[in-house]
């Protein structure tokens, strides 16, 4: 006779007895976006910063479309006791701040010229806060005007140019000196 093998039944799947199927959490994505911008943390900062100087640069070409155009305009005659004509100004006012943008969004060669553009050019955005007092402060106040706060507000662009020309300038290309993502130090409190 012949010997019959049986083989073994697995059970029906019901939501008992189910392979669990791994899920991320939400807290283990935010982790990898985490490392994700931290890789290319330097590039983003360069990209916006570039977008927003393009965009202010191009509005300059097109009479009245920039909010700050007047006041960029008076500040630069001030800056060149009036010897430069109005629209010379604008044109290379545009000209600078799209050079600029171009230069950060681009990198590699552009990047080390477009800083140093960056940071002169700052120079006198800041300059006007001095030059042109009446239209940066409140009379009899510290707080700054509309046109003021537009100014001051370019802190926060000089921060963020002041990072990338410290890995430009000071630890060179950026392979050469940080290794990846960082992981998370445990909590040494307790």
């Amino acid at each position: 006779m012949r010997s019959r093998t049986v083989e073994p039944t697995l059970p029906p799947r019901t939501a008992t007895n189910a392979t669990p199927v791994p899920r991320l959490r939400v807290g283990d994505r935010l982790t990898d976006l985490a490392g994700l911008v931290d890789a290319h943390a330097l590039t983003l900062l360069r990209a916006t910063v570039g977008i927003v100087f393009v965009g202010f640069g191009v509005l300059k070409l097109f009479p009245s479309a920039s909010p700050a155009e007047q006041l960029a305009v008076d500040a630069a005659t001030k800056m060149t006791l009036g010897l430069v004509p109005e629209t010379v100004l604008l044109i290379s006012l545009a000209a600078l701040e799209t050079a600029i943008g171009i230069g950060l969004i681009a990198g590699r060669r552009l990047l080390r010229p477009a800083l140093v553009a960056f940071f002169l050019h700052m120079g006198g955005v800041f300059s006007t806060l001095v030059l042109l007092p009446d239209a940066m402060w409140q009379p009899h106040s510290p707080a700054p005007t509309m046109e003021g706060q537009y100014v001051v507000k370019n802190v926060v662009l000089v921060a963020v140019c002041l990072v990338v020309a410290a890995d430009a300038w000071g630890r060179g290309p950026r392979s050469q000196h940080r290794p990846g993502p960082r992981t998370r130090r445990p909590d040494r409190t307790g």
